[in-house]
């Protein structure tokens, strides 16, 4: 069977779609050997090869050389095979071109769904990879639809939505049609018909993006994010370090005048941040990170990670926060677990004396106590 028609078409479907013809060939050679099957016996074997150098569209029959036949559709008598070719031996494979009445229509049927089934495919697996590039980036949507709970915005990809669950909507948030909103893809999921883009605004990743574009610094690397922790809507607490001795990492990411951290919390309507500077020692990192609260001293174990803060009576609500959240989000971000006591609290510990200093850098002794720490899950 001969069709140049057929052939041009995937020819203009690489021009036109940059999708190379070879992806259909194969495709196309297994599903007409099945409609060649189904319509003309699914005993026989048979293959349907198709030539783009010579527009041809050929069907192949396969049968094995006996001395006697018992299936027609699948063995030749010796004395049949030597009329095709006389160096024919039993066991032999007769290969023979078939040309069955009506297969044109049905193959010219089987190939447009096949052509139309590779394009959604391969139209698919174009959108999948480009949308996988978002992974874990920050990105600017528009919102389309609030539907219940779930908000659905526009990514700018053909064919694909993004989707803000109520868990990863910060509290208190309203969402309007067509309004801009920036958003963190956390995954992207294959689905049956196009990829499933979940996104957030919740994780600590959406407060990272937010500073990696808001801090120049952060972007050339003089200064590093070693770590971000979150209660989405409430407080944030993020450690940064610089190995610039000339340039104060926090400062940074505050901005003159707070200018470059007040368009983060604006972003995150009004949520707390405390930028906290890193510090390899665990005690300092400790006290930093429970800010905004003054630490008057920090005692660790270094074998358990466990640590004691010591705080002036009249801060220690405010180093543990409401509900406990400040001194939570201090202890993901150091990863120590943090007992918090007022001053009062701790009779036995000078803060003033020699012997104290020594106490603050071999800490074990001040652990014998069980009862030191309270439950901090």
């Amino acid at each position: 069977m001969i069709n140049k028609d057929f052939f041009q078409a995937l020819n203009d479907l690489e021009i036109q779609k940059g999708i190379n013809k070879e992806f259909f060939i194969d495709a196309l050679e297994a599903a007409l050997t099945s409609a060649y099957k189904k319509n003309f016996g699914e005993a026989k074997s048979a293959s349907v090869k198709l030539n783009p150098e010579k527009n041809s569209i050929k069907v192949y029959s396969f049968k094995t050389v006996v001395d006697e036949v018992l299936d027609p559709d699948k063995e030749i008598s010796l004395a049949d095979a030597k009329l095709i070719k006389k160096s024919y031996k039993v066991g032999d494979v007769v290969q023979q071109e078939e040309t069955p009445k009506n297969f044109g229509r049905i193959a010219a049927q089987t190939a447009k769904q096949v052509v139309m089934q590779r394009l959604r495919e391969a139209e698919r697996e174009k959108i999948m990879s480009e949308v996988s590039t978002k992974q874990d980036e920050l990105l600017t949507v528009v919102v389309r639809r609030v539907e219940g709970e779930n908000v659905y915005v526009d990514l700018g990809i053909t064919q694909v939505e993004g989707v803000l669950g109520p868990k990863d909507r910060i509290p208190g948030e309203k969402y309007t049609v067509n309004s801009r909103i920036k958003v963190y893809v956390k995954q992207v999921k294959e689905s049956y018909n196009m990829p499933y883009v979940q996104l957030t605004r919740t994780n600590a990743g959406f407060v990272k993006k937010l500073f990696e574009i808001e801090v120049p610094e952060i972007q050339t690397g003089e200064v590093e994010i070693k770590g971000v922790v979150r209660e989405a809507g409430y407080r944030t607490k993020i450690a940064v370090t610089t190995k610039n001795p000339s340039l104060d990492a926090v400062g940074a990411c505050v901005g003159n005048k707070g200018m470059r951290v007040n368009a983060i919390v604006s972003e995150l309507n009004g949520e707390k941040i405390d930028i906290i500077p890193w510090s390899e020692n665990p005690a300092e990192f400790i006290a930093a990170a429970l800010s905004p609260a003054t630490v008057l001293h920090v005692s660790t174990n270094l074998l358990e990670k466990t640590s004691l803060a010591v705080v002036p009576d009249d801060k220690l609500s405010l180093a543990i926060g409401k509900s406990g959240q400040n001194v939570r989000l201090a202890a993901k971000l150091t990863n120590w677990k943090i007992d918090v006591k007022a001053k009062s609290a701790v009779p036995s510990l000078s803060l003033d004396s020699d012997e104290n200093e020594e106490k603050t850098n071999n800490f074990d002794n001040l652990f014998d106590n069980e009862d030191a720490f309270g439950d901090l899950n």
